[in-house]
């Protein structure tokens, strides 16, 4: 049963980018396909990102055809709900699309003496949306930054407030720019704020959403509108606007551009693995299938990119028991 509630970065992204097909992503041939073990039943749960809640659901979906008998709970309020679950231990899994903070580590330091596991599992490539029918053609991240940001921390002079200001004429010219994001408990929220906002402040005009589909939900019924959510989450009734760390290079993300779209980043599973030790089955088999062949099919399937099998590997060696 599912109940659904609702540093080497760089390197993995340039070990990926290889993998792509000219018109559909493609999982690395090298990557093993699962193969099931005696003894796994129980209980998962899973607390954290809304960004990942779609993946978790196929993952355990997946799994769940090799061990029937699995019961698996997951829950997306947001990134930041994570850490804390792990620590109380009321979470099996703390599906993040962020890093963890020094205090979240911390706190889990102190109840436990050693740190959490922080495994990335896909790439996702965070993309700004506006309306089907917006005719911009890109945007600088200086310009997201005076859009969004009431700090301007990436070097815009002027607030920017309509479309007219982003080169847009004629009806638009004029056309106040209407504001989507997430809210404070998203990772999501925090990595924008992080990398397209410079570490600024966002303005108060922007309308919070509870998740990721009702950021996309609200741009598709706002000819005005502009938001921001992981690429998975893309429907026709919304634009991608291809985005340059300066000037006008605007770079569309696929996988193609994994390696140069500004705004790429890990989604991570966290787990409470004590170095040296033995995860029990049910965890242990749980991410070898997200690492499998199948688990990342599911990754393609849910729009996010996938590991190829060398930085796969990397990732299990972190839990496997030395």
């Amino acid at each position: 049963m599912i109940r659904c509630r609702n540093f080497f970065l760089v390197a993995a992204l340039a070990l990926t980018a290889p993998l792509a097909a000219s018109a559909q992503v493609q999982v690395d041939e090298n990557l093993p396909s699962y193969k099931p073990v005696q003894g796994v039943n129980g209980n998962i749960s899973s607390m954290g990102s809304d960004t990942m809640n779609n993946l978790m659901t196929l993952w355990a979906e997946g799994f769940q055809k090799f061990y029937p008998g699995v019961t698996i709970e997951i829950e997306g309020k947001g990134s930041s709900t994570a850490p804390a679950a792990l620590t109380k231990g009321t979470a099996t899994f703390g599906p993040m699309s962020r890093p963890m903070k020094e205090d979240e580590i911390d706190a889990f330091e102190k109840a436990y003496g050693y740190k959490p596991t922080q495994l990335g599992t896909s790439i996702d490539m965070l993309a700004v949306f506006v309306h089907k029918d917006n005719p911009i053609k890109g945007l600088s991240l200086e310009q997201l930054d005076a859009v969004f940001s009431s700090t301007r921390k990436g070097g815009g002079k002027a607030d920017i407030t309509t479309w007219g200001q982003l080169g847009l004429e004629g009806a638009w010219a004029n056309r106040a720019i209407s504001l989507y994001g997430r809210n404070s408990a998203s990772g999501t929220y925090g990595y924008f704020k992080e990398n397209a906002l410079f570490k600024g402040d966002y303005k108060t005009s922007v309308k919070e959403q509870p998740g990721s589909s009702a950021v996309i939900q609200g741009v598709a019924n706002d000819q005005a509108g502009i938001g921001y959510s992981g690429i998975g989450y893309k429907t026709a009734a919304v634009r991608v606007v291809p985005l340059s760390k300066t000037g006008t290079d605007y770079v569309e993300p696929s996988m193609e551009t994994v390696s140069s779209y500004p705004l790429s980043r890990f989604l991570y599973l966290s787990v409470n693995h004590k170095p040296g030790s033995q995860l029990d089955p049910l965890r242990l088999e749980f991410i070898k299938y997200i690492f499998s062949k199948e688990g990342q099919e599911a990754v393609v399937k849910d729009g996010y990119l996938p590991l190829n099998a060398k930085v796969a590997t990397r990732q299990l060696e972190m839990i496997l028991k030395k």
